[in-house]
């Protein structure tokens, strides 16, 4: 089968599955202008977010590879928060409260954590039904990045660099 056939066969599927874009959120599109519910019962939105470069996980308690990769994202936010870098860990709408809240205080997060619990923060960003599911996000609002399952971290260590040096 020749590259080109094999690429016109590959690409809808890339698609449908969402490695190559979102649905109805694509790569380099501004970020949804979503507001998050923190753990203590405040809010912060995407407003307050801007000027910074964001990760943003969707996660939930029972993944087993959000959980997994939890260790690596809080060294990544401890290695990058003085440079102006921030991440909001979303739990899922179905992830029990107290789960989430025994959680955040077992592992010590660092970081933002919030809960979507009508959902709205799934559906603002493509309609999230597999986590851990990570969007990387510029210093201008855009999406630049997304992973669904666990990221390369050294990769995502070189474009956090890379966002967090541009002007």
């Amino acid at each position: 089968m020749s590259m080109n056939r094999r690429t016109a066969l590959i690409a809808p599927l890339a698609t449908a599955v969402g490695f190559s874009g979102l649905s109805g959120c694509a790569l380099s599109d501004n970020a949804p202008d979503s507001s998050f519910l923190l753990l203590d019962g405040s809010y912060t939105n995407m407003g307050t977010l801007k000027g910074k470069v964001l990760l943003i996980n969707f996660w939930a308690t029972t993944c087993t590879t959000c959980v997994k990769e939890m260790p690596e994202i809080v060294n990544t936010y401890i290695k990058y928060q003085s440079k102006g870098f921030e991440t909001v860990a979303v739990a899922m709408q179905y992830d029990p409260v107290n789960w989430v809240v025994n959680f955040t205080k077992t592992r010590q997060l660092p970081f933002k954590v919030a809960l979507d619990n009508t959902g709205e923060n799934a559906k603002q960003w493509g309609d999230i039904k597999i986590t851990p599911t990570t969007f990387i996000v510029d210093k201008q609002g855009k999406i630049v990045k997304k992973y669904v399952g666990a990221p390369d971290f050294v990769a995502l260590h070189a474009l956090l660099e890379n966002l967090l040096s541009e002007g």
